[in-house]
């Protein structure tokens, strides 16, 4: 079925919107820049998908930006847990910069690696994308052990925290990051046109994980005000 460019571009306006309105409010600015890295970086893979598969679908440069673009947001969400968490965990901190770091690493390399992305078919909503098989599975591990970090963390830094905003805030960011990360699973599992379209079904689907890290920076807001 022929792709539409609506789903990703009206996901790509909320995230954008949200950013921008996450950057100009009140708040403590580390975790506020954070968070709207991760949301601008969620908009920045939509527009890449919306641009690859209506203007340009032999193009071999935007699949690799748009993993690019994705690479660092499991690394991001580590450091978000780390910084959420109170009293922050020094381990939590060294392990996200750490990702963080090896997420660099990873950007260079499908930069570099014209290979790393063979070929990309626009089904309806979404990409599917083929790689040869090394690359993607070191790619995957990486990319899942971010995500089932941001889980830890989340879990790990709100039974610790001795205060009821970042338990709250933590609460936000475990259950946005299940809450994209299941129903993406379920989908290409059991949805057979799917199939083998997770990257792009996990960053549409990342949506819910933005609608939680507003609800997130909305109570950062409430809680400046306050004080």
């Amino acid at each position: 079925m022929e792709y539409s460019p609506v789903l990703a571009v009206a996901t790509a306006l909320i995230e954008i919107w949200a950013g921008v309105w996450t950057l100009r409010g009140p708040g403590r600015k580390h975790i506020l820049r954070t968070a709207a890295v991760m949301l601008f970086l969620l908009a920045g893979y939509q527009i890449a998908e919306a641009v690859l598969c209506t203007l340009s679908p032999t193009s071999t440069a935007i699949p690799q930006l748009a993993f690019i673009i994705v690479t660092c947001l499991p690394p991001l969400g580590l450091v978000l847990a780390a910084q959420l968490s109170s009293p922050e965990a020094r381990w939590m901190r060294i392990t996200a910069f750490t990702m963080l770091s090896a997420g660099m690493a990873i950007v260079i390399w499908i930069a570099v690696d014209g290979r790393f992305v063979s070929d990309s078919v626009c089904n309806v909503v979404y990409a599917r994308y083929a790689h040869p098989v090394p690359r993607i599975r070191f790619y995957g591990w990486y990319y899942w052990l971010g995500l089932f970090g941001i889980v830890i963390f989340s879990f790990l830094g709100r039974r610790s925290s001795d205060s009821a905003l970042s338990q709250r805030q933590l609460d936000l960011l475990l259950f946005g990051t299940l809450g994209f990360i299941v129903p993406a699973v379920i989908t290409t599992r059991y949805i057979a046109p799917a199939e083998g379209a997770l990257p792009s079904v996990l960053c549409h689907f990342a949506l819910i994980l933005a609608l939680f890290v507003i609800a997130l920076v909305r109570v950062e807001r409430r809680s400046d005000s306050r004080s």
